[in-house]
């Protein structure tokens, strides 16, 4: 379970928690197979230390997203399998399934994780393969594990903030001001890289200037100018070779009677002539015809041509110059064309623009950070009185609950204290405890031994659970250092927990919890052929008071116990 709390919103109707209706574990460590139903209300599960209760445990962390080592598979098999089937059918959880595109079954929602012999892991929800991230962010919303090292999380103000918000109900307000403060965050962001931008740019503006002036004063506006000044450079090159071609191709289509176009004429005449004799002499003597047509419009086009070359150094020279121009601005800017030097021209010229408008535009936006600073706390100042009058009320269950566990004495304060803004609001919050009178308030994780601590987060998980509906929630042996009376008292707040329908789960060590139970599963271990396996297994009423008779007097089971175990079963 991360700091911060996943819960899912009481539904309509609402009578019964999302809860584990199926577990099946297969070749997990020492477990071969297990299939096991799981009830609704409080179950325990017993067993002696190192019977793999820790085992199970282990096994149902994998569908919650937690890591796997390949140790978990069981020597000489393939792969371990742990699939659970939930009951969802009283959350309106269409729209997770929908978003992550996964068949909904409200009945048989089934969570499955398959670790291979080769380190090889593959998730599954509702038989469709799914990332580990999107198992664990499922699998979070469907069970909580808190285990011993979850008390740890008491030292976390982010965890004590959440119980207050869980208690005050202030989901609307909470989404309110997250949605100020990502805009307050974002106006500050944009401050703070203009002021990066304008110091760059102002410890480079005379570079700037003198560049754009640069670009400016080449005047560039046609990204063709480049290919035409090239290609009329390349025409002016050789305008002498070129009049000298042009010169030497009108001397031979046109030199008196030894032209080619005087010859073409002359031909066709000499075939006309025998057309009488000949007929397909009128064909030839046609085409030869139309060839004596095109050379004449040819070398019209030519002389057209020399009349217009005209070589002017002076020309040649300006091309030249704009050419070199554009060359060695393409050489300072890296680039190869006239478009890409205006782009960088036109960008020069809006940062030049935001220099001079610096001023203005930096105004402009620390108005913005003032504005949604304000709003935003309005809404921390908001959500800071919720927290206030919610602080009062946890401060007076938590002393309820935790003077029935053996804390008579017992003075608990939720302190608040102002902090900047952040992602929450602008609150620390800090659980202050004393077990006794004369000793002062600290905080709870200073102060508090194991067993006091772990009987302030048993009753914070029931105080959480009636503001709203935790997931499926498995206590790992939260008893430990405690018994008696104080056991028989934790006893009774799960209890409570199962009677507002939440699924309850406890592994326990001490007889008072788990006759309090009215599900009661027992772990156990078994040899074959020198190989422990580990199993589990439903108890019978019988059973029952065997289980609990042997937790009380250890291996040989006394006639004493058994009444006693039968009586602490009457009881509950």
């Amino acid at each position: 379970m991360s700091n911060n709390i996943t819960l899912l919103p009481k539904a309509a109707g609402y009578t019964r928690p999302t809860m584990i209706t199926n577990l099946k574990v297969k070749n997990y460590a020492l477990i071969d197979s297990l299939d096991i139903p799981m009830n609704s209300g409080f179950s325990v599960i017993t067993g002696e230390t190192g019977a793999g209760k820790s085992i199970i445990l282990g096994a149902l962390s994998l569908l919650l997203g937690h890591r796997a080592d390949t140790k978990v598979v069981k020597s000489n098999t393939q792969k371990c399998v742990v699939e659970a089937v939930f009951d969802v059918s009283k959350y309106n959880m269409e729209q997770w399934f929908e978003s992550n595109d996964i068949d909904y079954d409200a009945k048989e929602t089934i969570l499955r994780r398959e670790i291979t012999a080769s380190g090889k892991s593959r998730a599954f929800i509702n038989d469709i393969p799914v990332s580990l991230n999107t198992l664990k962010s499922l699998g979070e919303r469907l069970v909580d594990i808190h285990s011993q090292h979850q008390n740890l999380m008491l030292r976390d103000s982010d965890f004590q903030l959440a119980v207050l918000d869980i208690v005050g109900n202030d989901n609307k307000e909470l989404a309110a001001y997250k949605d100020a403060y990502n805009a307050y965050t974002a106006a500050v962001g944009r401050t703070e890289n203009l002021r990066k931008q304008i110091t760059a740019d102002s410890e480079r503006e005379d570079f700037m200037r003198f560049q754009y002036q640069e670009l400016a004063d080449a005047q560039l506006s046609d990204p063709n100018e480049q290919d035409q000044l090239e290609s009329l450079a390349r025409q002016m090159s050789s305008s002498e070779d070129i009049k000298e071609a042009l010169y030497t191709a009108d001397h031979i289509l046109d030199n008196d009677e030894s032209g080619v176009i005087s010859q073409l004429r002359q031909a066709s005449n000499q075939l006309n002539s025998i057309t009488e004799s000949l007929p397909s002499a009128a064909k030839l003597s046609e085409r030869l015809n139309e060839c004596h047509i095109e050379a004449k419009d040819i070398l019209s086009e030519i002389r057209h041509t020399l009349d217009h070359i005209d070589y002017d150094p002076r020309e040649l020279e300006r091309v030249n110059e704009r050419l070199d121009t554009i060359y060695n601005l393409q050489r300072k800017h890296h680039c190869t064309d006239i478009a890409k030097l205006t782009a960088i021209r036109d960008n020069l010229h809006v940062a030049l623009s935001a220099i001079d408008n610096s001023s203005e535009l930096l105004a402009s936006y620390e108005a913005e950070v003032k504005k949604t600073e304000a709003e935003a706390m309005e809404k921390a100042a908001a959500l800071t009185a919720i927290r206030k009058r919610c602080a009062t009320k946890v401060d007076k269950e938590m002393v309820e609950r935790l003077v029935p566990l053996g804390i008579p004495k017992i003075r608990f304060r939720t302190e608040i204290a102002d902090t900047p803004l952040s992602a929450n609001g602008k609150d620390k919050v800090t659980f202050l405890f004393s077990a006794n009178s004369d000793r002062p308030l600290q905080p709870v994780t200073q102060i508090a031994s194991g067993g006091e601590t772990a009987r302030v987060m048993l009753s914070l998980k029931a105080m959480i659970g009636k503001a709203t509906s935790l997931p499926t929630v498995i206590f790992d042996e939260i008893d430990t250092g405690v018994s008696g009376k104080v056991a028989e008292a934790m006893a009774h707040i799960m209890k409570e927990m199962a009677d507002d329908g939440l699924q309850v789960v406890s592994i326990t060590h001490l007889p008072q919890i788990a006759a309090m139970g009215t599900t009661h599963y027992r772990v156990h271990k078994t040899y074959c052929d020198n190989h422990a396996h580990t199993q589990m297994s439903l108890l019978s009423e019988e059973e029952r008071i065997e289980e609990i008779a042997q937790m009380i007097s250890g291996s040989n089971i006394s006639e004493a116990a058994m009444q006693q175990a039968k009586e602490l079963l009457g009881t509950a």
